[in-house]
């Protein structure tokens, strides 16, 4: 083929006009790739405002079920949900955990009553359960212990398959979790409940508004470097996400998001399989900071990040701004 020259070609023609550029558009933006975030807090007709994270809030379980009626009108097909869990459960077994009256539980009951047509996502971990602030079970020497807690968050799964959760989603990183939790929903009957695995689940500095929203923030002791990835690393993503697929994982996730496009990009092009990517807290604060400070247009902002996920090859994104993104684009 003879290389495309000036001016017979003219990449300016397919700039030339809105309507131009909407039809030659590569990726668009819909409302079904948009999964939105929810945190969920004790007590009775609250609302908490998250100051790190300007316009989200947590919400007790009998109000959260309109939140999930919100985005089901607006066309978004699924919510994720974290518990703040009270300090008096936060325990060194993470015993909360496996209470089937906890948070996250009751939420799922509440959502599935009210909202039946609306996907479930439940996050599988402790570190909203635990003392310390860890995903896992610690030793005394402060080592998270992979096999102890890969046993718990099994029975963890479990718990939120029965009350009613479509999606588990591992957001650990201890090593055979996937596999142990699919091995316990086939047994037990949840064969339906699909994963998806935080494959590739980074020891980044973008989750600290995140851990304000669900209270461990200034309780975690030492770091997550051990378990969570070394942001310099790729091609170990790749070794990750395979891993977690061959033990039983439908999709996978990719978190953070935007300083991880590359990543997200080289995991759809090896595998093929639906790849989600985790707008996280401070990505999120990030456009809500900038806009606030005049730095740029807010919902310019919202949905060029979003078009770059799409454009890396993710199948859908977990974001705060999913509410106010899904107006947008069905504006």
């Amino acid at each position: 083929m003879t290389a495309p020259s000036y001016p017979a070609t003219r990449l300016r023609r397919g700039r030339s006009s809105g309507w131009m550029r909407e039809m030659l558009a590569e990726q668009r933006l819909h409302t079904s790739d948009l999964i939105l975030p929810l945190f969920i807090c004790d007590g009775q007709g609250c609302e908490e405002p998250i100051a790190s994270l300007p316009g989200v809030s947590r919400w007790t379980v009998d109000r959260i079920a309109d939140k999930a009626r919100e985005a089901a009108d607006l066309g978004i097909p699924c919510i994720a949900l974290f518990p703040n869990t009270p300090q008096p459960l936060r325990t060194e077994d993470a015993a909360e955990a496996l209470n089937r009256e906890n948070l996250i539980c009751r939420a799922i009951a509440a959502i599935k009553s009210a909202v039946p047509n609306i996907g479930v996502l439940t996050d599988v971990a402790l570190d909203p359960y635990t003392a310390h602030g860890h995903d896992g079970i610690v030793d005394e020497a402060g080592r998270v212990l992979n096999d102890e807690t890969v046993a718990i968050l099994a029975q963890q799964a479990l718990v939120q398959a029965e009350a009613g959760a479509d999606i588990i989603a591992p957001s650990d990183m201890m090593d055979g979790r996937v596999g142990a939790i699919r091995s316990v929903l086939e047994r037990e009957g949840h064969s339906d409940v699909a994963i998806m695995a935080y494959a590739a689940k980074y020891a980044s500095a973008f989750y600290g508004p995140f851990r304000d929203a669900v209270g461990s923030s200034g309780r975690l002791k030492g770091d997550k470097r051990g378990y969570q990835m070394d942001p310099a690393n790729g091609a170990e993503a790749l070794r990750e996400v395979e891993m977690d697929l061959a033990e039983g994982a439908d999709m996978v996730m990719v978190k953070p998001g935007l300083p991880y496009l590359d990543v997200v990009a080289r995991v759809k092009d090896r595998f093929g399989v639906p790849v989600f990517a985790y707008q996280v807290s401070g990505e999120y604060a990030m456009i809500e900071h900038m806009a606030a400070a005049g730095a740029g247009d807010r919902d310019a902002l919202i949905l060029e990040t979003l078009l770059a996920f799409k454009r890396a090859g993710a199948t859908g994104v977990l974001t705060y701004h999913a509410l106010h993104a899904a107006r947008l684009i069905r504006a």
